[in-house]
């Protein structure tokens, strides 16, 4: 039967085939129809019954690109919606650039002694080879008050920490309670001391005021000793008075400055300079002075 099918045309071999099938088995394989005739049959079930065996490649070429991966076909499908401002082009995040960093706080370069981070190449901010100590040229006087030595630059801890058997009481303020900073020795009875501390306490000066060098401290009067700290509550070393009349409070320079109080110094034409120190509430009232011109720093009469 098989050769005779053979030798009939086309269309006659597959009408007697399918008559054959139909006798033999009672259905038509798909297999064997015409490509533009196949189809899955009732009883015949689909190739692929397993969801999971599922792929993109058993999709037209250009349905691939929208169809589900096999490990998606069991979730959720949350189509991706798109609002009016999205589509408009709005702008709808704000992005933080690096222009909008403020560079002077993150690099941590800070003067001690003024506690500001300006710099120019005439007043620069250098650092201690031993310490990293960080300080302005024009704030701490000496070595820089002819230009920036060459080579590396100690502090004078760093230098007196070489010279001699190291002992970290003896570098401690004898102004204050502060522990650290710029620190200058004294002429008396070698003891050190901040230069801003040096700088605001009134009765304090230095030998060298160019170079800021020879801190001497024995004209500070004896009740500055005696009084306490509003701020930190100690007696060790000398307050200041609030400079505002009748006000009892007293600071040491290191305290009001970790507060932002007003301290100022102003230069006189006769009888040297002027400090003016205020505590928190009249720090407050001083700004708001200040801003109308009426009021000056006058030395207080003792």
């Amino acid at each position: 039967m098989g050769g005779k099918l053979q030798v009939l045309p086309p269309t006659k071999r597959f009408m007697l085939m399918h008559q054959q099938d139909q006798k033999q088995n009672g259905s038509v394989s798909s297999s064997k129809l015409p490509a533009k005739k196949r189809k899955f049959s009732p009883e015949t079930p689909p190739p692929f019954t397993n969801n999971s065996t599922v792929t993109t490649l058993c999709l037209p070429a250009k349905k691939r690109v929208w169809a589900f991966h096999p490990f998606d076909l069991n979730e959720e499908y949350n189509p991706v919606c798109f609002n009016d401002d999205e589509i408009k082009g709005e702008k709808l995040v704000e992005i933080t650039t690096d222009d909008d960093i403020d560079v002077d706080d993150d690099d941590g370069i800070v003067c001690v002694i003024c506690n500001s981070t300006d710099g120019d190449p005439s007043d620069p901010i250098v650092l201690c080879d031993g310490c990293d100590l960080m300080v302005h040229t024009s704030c701490y006087g000496h070595p820089f008050t002819d230009g920036i030595p060459e080579g590396d630059w100690f502090c004078a801890q760093c230098l007196a920490s070489k010279s001699e058997i190291p002992n970290p009481k003896s570098f401690t303020c004898c102004l204050c309670p502060e522990s650290g900073g710029a620190l200058k020795s004294t002429v008396n009875e070698g003891k050190w001391a901040h230069v801003v501390c040096s700088l605001f306490v009134p009765e304090v000066f230095f030998v060298d005021p160019e170079g800021r060098e020879g801190i001497d401290f024995s004209k500070v009067p004896k009740r500055r000793w005696e009084k306490k700290c509003y701020i930190c509550k100690s007696k060790k070393g000398c307050a200041i008075d609030c400079s505002e009349p009748k006000c009892p409070l007293s600071f040491h320079v290191t305290c009001g400055l970790k507060r932002d109080l007003c301290i100022e110094y102003t230069e006189r034409r006769k009888n040297g300079g002027v400090v003016a120190g205020f505590c928190s509430s009249h720090t407050e009232l001083w700004k708001k002075q200040q801003q109308t011109g009426k009021f000056k720093i006058v030395p207080r009469e003792e």
